[in-house]
């Protein structure tokens, strides 16, 4: 069994700063991408941004050079950092990962289960 916890969501005033974390556990052989996703009320679950496994990037457009994405292999961990933010950054922040589970031959994405992040005066 593979599990993503999150932690680092909550309140925070316009124009400033979070931190989320992102930690796997579990029978893990290895971790192809990893990254993060968002939901807003009413709307799909979006890429906000991922990192694969040599550490190349990717972000949403909307969170470019705002965000920024990090991870430790060692670990099994990935970093959001959440500057300059804004009231429609507003979302439940899901972890994602590809995951190649002990004994299996194929990954499979594994989601965690969400950190609220509320941007408001």
């Amino acid at each position: 069994q593979v599990q993503l916890v999150e932690s680092g969501g909550g309140l925070v005033q316009p124009g400033g700063s979070l931190r989320l974390s992102c930690a796997a556990s579990g029978s893990i052989s290895s971790i192809g991408v990893m990254g993060w996703y968002r939901q807003a009320p009413g709307k799909q679950r979006d890429l906000v941004a991922h990192i694969s496994s040599g550490g190349t990037t990717n972000y949403a457009g909307a969170v470019k050079g705002r965000f920024s994405v990090s991870r430790d292999n060692a670990k099994k961990t990935v970093n959001l950092q959440m500057n300059s933010l804004k009231p429609e950054d507003t979302a439940v922040y899901y972890c994602y990962a590809d995951v190649l589970t002990t004994g299996f031959s194929r990954s499979r994405g594994v989601w965690g289960q969400g950190t609220l992040v509320t941007v408001s005066s």
